[in-house]
């Protein structure tokens, strides 16, 4: 070797170990609070009986989707499927898990996509931060958060979130920089405040971009859930990764089929959400 080796796994193995060895008593603290919110979630899911969740589902998706009968039908069937193949409580979880983590995942990448789009400065230090995080294998967010809060769907959550962030922050911040210039202008001449012009000017324009971002958000949610499984996540994900351990075909079909069922109508009600941008 030419260089002296750079430790560098070896110091963010030490970097780890520390926080967790001091700041052990927040880590406990943040498992807690979240477990129990995925856990309050899941029972208000599971409170409602099968047909009345469909039933209630149903009407929300022929609403959302402005009365798109195909979406509302297949919304429909493919509920009943899923109950029909006896996955409707691994269902509940995957969806509680998957809403808690995307939620959690908005919570911190819009403001940052916004702080990222009106400040050179934070945008510098976010997009390398957002490569880094993108092209990260998403395995090796499992290492930490089972280090931090050992095994559960706490940590399949924190990993599902700091997978699930960065389309969030990137679209938002491409939305909110891509209003065209003579809006703000317009605005400016109108003596509005920059939090007037955020609210009433940029992000109504940006919104479509935003809901892209919302959407992908959700999607890689639903996918880092079935790889958190590995890790103690329950739900559908948890079935798949049965069914490769026993090599149980039937088993892994019927959470694989689930899984698709629910993202085909997350994905579906989110575009059906997304404004037309009309300028």
């Amino acid at each position: 070797m030419i260089l002296p080796e750079i430790p560098i796994g070896n110091t963010v193995e030490a970097v780890v170990y520390w926080v967790n060895d001091n700041l052990g008593f927040l880590l406990d603290l943040f498992s807690k609070f979240i477990n129990t919110l995925i856990s309050e979630f899941r029972e208000v899911l599971l409170f409602l009986s099968p047909i009345a969740f469909i039933l209630i589902v149903t009407a929300i998706v022929y609403i959302i989707s402005q009365r798109d009968v195909k979406l509302t039908l297949g919304t429909v069937i493919g509920f009943l499927l899923i109950e029909n193949m006896g996955l409707w409580k691994l269902s509940m979880e995957t969806i509680s898990l998957v809403l808690s983590s995307a939620a959690m995942a908005l919570f911190i990448g819009i403001p940052a996509g916004i702080l990222a789009a009106k400040n050179e400065i934070a945008f510098h230090i976010v997009k390398p931060i957002l490569d880094f995080m993108q092209t990260m294998p998403s395995f090796v967010y499992l290492i930490p958060a089972v280090i931090f809060f050992g095994l559960g769907n706490v940590p399949g959550l924190v990993a599902t979130v700091m997978f699930a962030m960065p389309p969030a922050v990137r679209l938002t911040t491409l939305g909110i920089r891509q209003v065209p210039v003579e809006l703000n202008e317009v605005a400016n001449a109108f003596g509005t405040t920059s939090t007037q012009k955020l609210l009433k000017v940029e992000l109504p324009i940006a919104l479509p971009t935003i809901m892209a971002g919302v959407n992908q958000c959700i999607m890689l949610s639903l996918s880092m859930v079935v790889i958190a499984a590995m890790i103690g996540a329950r739900g559908l994900g948890y079935q798949v990764l049965v069914g490769i351990q026993r090599v149980d075909i039937a088993q892994g079909f019927e959470a694989g089929l689930g899984i698709v069922i629910i993202a085909i109508v997350l994905d579906r009600l989110t575009q059906s959400i997304t404004p037309k941008n009309k300028i």
